[in-house]
């Protein structure tokens, strides 16, 4: 029965790396769309330079078009959370995994 257990980790790990980029991204990507609707509702629109006054920022944009340093940040921020999640003992599992995956 270890056996089978330990292989069975092992599985799970595998999917872990081979989704872990995916995962990071689509977080990153929700962490960008939340903070960009709260600055949307705060009355911020989008400007070529950021002006606290005026309320304009560069980086009120979808995720797909920000520069690769904006999106670094969302990814950053995304490895904190599952980090602390994972340091809380949390695991992250997919409610709907693709075929094959476990």
């Amino acid at each position: 029965y270890r056996e089978k257990e330990d292989s069975m980790h092992e599985e799970k790990q595998i999917n872990s790396i081979e989704t872990a980029g995916a995962l990071l991204e689509q977080l990153a990507a929700r962490i960008h769309c939340r903070w960009a609707t709260s600055r949307s509702a705060s009355g911020w629109v989008y400007g070529p330079q950021r002006d606290d006054v005026t309320k304009r920022h560069p980086c009120l944009m979808p995720y797909d078009e920000l520069p690769e340093s904006e999106k670094e940040f969302d990814r950053a921020t995304a490895r904190e959370t599952i980090q602390a999640l994972h340091e809380l003992g949390y695991d992250i599992v997919h409610a709907d995994p693709p075929d094959g995956a476990v």
